[in-house]
């Protein structure tokens, strides 16, 4: 698509009051009122209680439906949640565990599912949008967790059409799998960051997307930490933290640095490395986890502060994201207990080697002018408020594969079970997008942009990679499980309105 074409065709279509309501978007502090309390101590998030006392089974129940949550002071907002938790409570087993979660769909009027995000789970238990749950239904998943699945996964609902607003309405949650044996020492604990961002209205409640968050991808006005603004921290001089990050956003890309500390990457969203790497910042796009050790060894605050990153935008109001304050340290100038050192060798990851299959992936985003009705599922496409709906107006837009929208009933990749295969995603739209598999861990081999080829800087598991507009990205992958799996851009609102595949991994 040609990019001043579409910028020509929106300008004709947003009237200059709505554009000013959606520039609004990006401010630090929306003019609505409503204050969110900060610096208040961060809060660890409920762990789900394990129902059975049978050594090796993990048993539980998840409801989903309405649930209201106080953000902003004197205002209760409602919003969707996981056992009336926003977010959801913390699911915590080991590698080698059996798993059964017993999940009501208590939604009114709507399907959903919940898809085990990174897991190695059988197709039929992993909530892929062909197997929905209908509202005032319910359905068990079950699985077995492997020997070597360590890693921070997190869940969330995947029905088609509707996966970007239930998440943003609240349903994220995280589902950490523990190690039989653990490398990093007890003495770091472990403590879980799970990022989400918020737009409320005056009244409390969540305003409708626009089509500039369906263009972009919802971005909200605050980003909350575990559902807090900028909590704090207390902790003493020299303190060694095992902090993992979880990015549960719809689409914002959260570029991290914590200032007046020492970070090192010690996984990512597949598990432990192989050895730790020091790093200044940090880019966390939508459904990416990086786990770290902050060393705080300088007294008084500490922020986890964001920095700029341009990721592309189509419309006006991009976001100013830089300079946001996530959360507070307070570093005491007591130094803390002694702590062991860090060892100097995690893990070992095998390369997945020489692949059997090449495939090619091809991002695009289509504009249809004068074309009247677009479907969105259940959504309307709304420009402001009080403007009309999209679906009436001259304009509409798919984000593509392939050159294809998602069709549930259409299996675009056929692979065989256990061979590894070479995928090149290539980014020819407008902006950055996170591409996700589904069933299975891949291995970044290289990024590609105007023919300069660059190799990550360290060998690692990932389930999501960030592909840069203008980009390839090649990656190395095997599915263990038959069945069929989704392939998709993570920027919730992209994948609702087509930028997502059906691969069948057949026996």
């Amino acid at each position: 698509m040609d990019r001043r074409t579409f910028l020509a065709g929106f300008a004709s279509l947003v009237a200059a009051p709505a554009a000013a309501r959606m520039k609004m978007h990006g401010m630090r502090q929306p003019p609505n009122g409503l204050v969110l309390p900060e610096g208040q101590p961060l809060r660890e998030l409920p762990r789900l209680e394990n129902q059975t006392a049978d050594p090796g089974n993990f048993r539980a129940s998840l409801s989903a439906g309405p649930a209201t949550v106080r953000f902003a002071e004197g205002v209760d907002t409602p919003v969707l949640a996981y056992n009336r938790m926003s977010p959801g409570p913390l699911i915590e087993v080991s590698e080698g565990d059996r798993v059964e979660i017993a999940f009501a769909n208590d939604i009114p009027g709507e399907e959903s599912t919940i898809h085990w995000h990174g897991m190695p789970v059988p197709a039929d238990q992993d909530g892929n949008p062909m197997d929905p749950v209908p509202s005032g239904g319910g359905r068990t998943y079950a699985f077995d967790l492997p020997e070597g699945s360590a890693a921070p996964y997190w869940y969330h609902p995947h029905p088609h059409g509707k996966t970007a607003e239930q998440v943003y309405r609240g349903l994220a949650g995280v589902f950490l799998v523990k190690p039989k044996v653990d490398p990093v020492p007890a003495e770091y604990g472990d403590t879980v960051l799970m990022f989400t961002d918020l737009r409320l209205a005056p009244d409390g409640t969540m305003p409708a997307s626009t089509m500039i968050d369906q263009m972009n991808g919802r971005v909200g006005d605050h980003v909350l930490v575990n559902g807090q603004k900028n909590p704090s921290l207390a902790l003493n001089l020299g303190d060694k933290r095992r902090v993992r990050f979880y990015n549960a956003t719809n689409a914002r890309y959260l570029r991290l640095t914590f200032e007046n500390a020492n970070m090192v990457i010690i996984g990512t969203d597949g598990g432990l490395l192989e050895k730790p790497v020091p790093a200044d910042d940090i880019l966390l796009t939508p459904a990416e986890r990086v786990e770290l050790i902050v060393t705080f060894d300088k007294a008084g605050q500490a922020r986890l502060k964001t920095l700029d990153y341009d990721r592309g935008w189509m419309g006006p109001g991009r976001p100013n994201d830089a300079g946001l304050v996530l959360l507070t340290a307070n570093v005491a100038k007591s130094p803390a207990t002694p702590q062991p050192p860090l060892p100097a060798t995690l893990r070992t990851i095998t390369p997945l080697g020489t692949a059997a299959v090449t495939r090619r992936f091809v991002f695009t985003e289509k504009l249809k002018m004068g074309s009247g009705a677009m479907s969105t599922g259940s959504h309307n496409m709304h420009v402001g408020s009080d403007s009309m709906a999209m679906n009436s107006g001259p304009m509409s837009i798919e984000f593509l594969i392939n050159g294809a929208a998602f069709d549930m009933n259409r299996v675009d990749v056929v692979t065989k079970l256990g061979d590894v295969e070479l995928w090149e995603v290539v980014n020819q739209s407008d902006m950055d997008h996170p591409f996700h598999v589904h069933g299975t861990q891949f291995q970044v081999v290289e990024h590609e942009l105007r023919g300069k080829v660059t190799r990550p800087t360290y060998v690692s598991w990932k389930d999501t990679v960030n592909v840069v507009q203008g980009e390839t990205a090649r990656l190395l992958l095997r599915q263990g499980q038959p069945g069929r799996r989704m392939y998709h851009c993570h920027i919730l609102e992209h994948e609702d309105l087509g930028m997502m595949g059906i691969v069948d991994v057949q026996a």
